[in-house]
């Protein structure tokens, strides 16, 4: 993915409310379109960056059951 298009997403969302990051997650899972997947990426990579070891471990469990 390119600069640009990470800096537009982190843009975007920046100072968004709780409210505001889970209808935007929310509405790029449902409506499934392929130019809101990079920003769900972007999003996730702000998480794991964040995120203690912990709850990385977390994440890549809840990903292994949900991939079974």
């Amino acid at each position: 993915m390119n600069l640009n298009l990470r800096n537009a997403i982190l843009h975007n969302v920046s100072g968004n409310s709780q409210d505001e990051l889970k209808d935007t997650i929310v509405d790029a899972i449902q409506n499934g379109e392929e130019k809101m997947l990079p920003g769900l990426g972007v999003l996730f990579e702000v998480i794991w960056k964040n995120s203690s070891e912990e709850d990385k471990l977390e994440m890549i469990q809840t990903l292994e059951s949900s991939l079974k």
